[in-house]
């Protein structure tokens, strides 16, 4: 089977997972689940994608097995974001940006973790991104470690199993077969929306933003056409 990849190859799920099996899909899941360079694999994608190929005898690993183990790498990714977050602390914020770091990605997860608490650790875990830094943020913030735990628990079994089983589920149906291109990117597209989302939304507030800064003191608003006119007549 091949897939229509939207970017490199070495981000096309089916590409990923033919090059890496099972151990590629566990280490990507852990990856992204809690590393700060993970935040740009296709995790969602990469499920759906995993489902629908045990489904259609791609993989021969039985389905309830992936399930288990992807569910475990999404835990043990979260794991090592927290701990990694409560080491560094809030020195995390005063990070300066890099190729695989931007401040803006600890700030929207910050914003997210706040809003909504311990169970942003469940929410984040369908929302790209947000789902790699949320982690490191609860432990930025010391959050009660037996909360993180169970928090952590139950959103990676519903992200891990549940995406795997949607496209295990979608796998058998025929449409999906004779569309399997289609699907995929569909996926990717939905995998990506919340960024451009949050992207166009900080973008519109920085220009608010910046139409109602003051103007700095000694600065002269320049006359408008109108008001040109009325000085020249004068």
């Amino acid at each position: 089977m091949t897939t229509l990849a939207l970017g490199p190859s070495w981000l096309d799920p089916d590409y990923l997972i033919n090059t890496f099996g099972l151990i590629g899909i566990l280490a990507i899941v852990f990856a992204e689940s809690g590393l700060l360079i993970g935040f740009f694999l296709p995790g969602d994608s990469l499920l759906f994608t995993t489902g629908l190929l045990v489904v259609t005898d791609k993989l021969d690993t039985p389905l309830w097995l992936i399930c288990t183990l992807i569910a475990l790498a999404a835990i043990a990714g979260d794991q090592a974001g927290y701990l990694f977050g409560r080491k560094v602390g809030p020195a995390l914020f005063k990070r300066p940006d890099s190729r695989f770091f931007k401040q803006e990605n600890v700030e929207k997860a910050h914003e997210f973790f706040e809003k909504y608490g311990p169970k942003s650790l469940v929410l984040a875990r369908f929302v790209p991104v947000v789902r790699t830094f949320t982690p490191i943020i609860a432990g930025v913030s010391r959050m009660n470690y037996r909360s993180f735990i169970t928090f952590n628990v139950i959103g990676g079994v519903l992200w891990g199993v549940g995406v795997t089983l949607l496209g295990a589920a979608l796998g058998r149906v025929d449409f999906v077969h004779k569309n399997i291109e289609g699907i995929l990117v569909g996926i990717v597209l939905l995998s990506v929306l919340p960024i451009v989302i949050e992207y166009l939304r900080a973008r519109g507030k920085s220009k608010k933003a910046a139409a109602a800064a003051p103007a700095e003191p000694g600065d002269t608003p320049s006359p408008s056409p109108a008001q040109r006119r009325r000085h020249a007549k004068r």
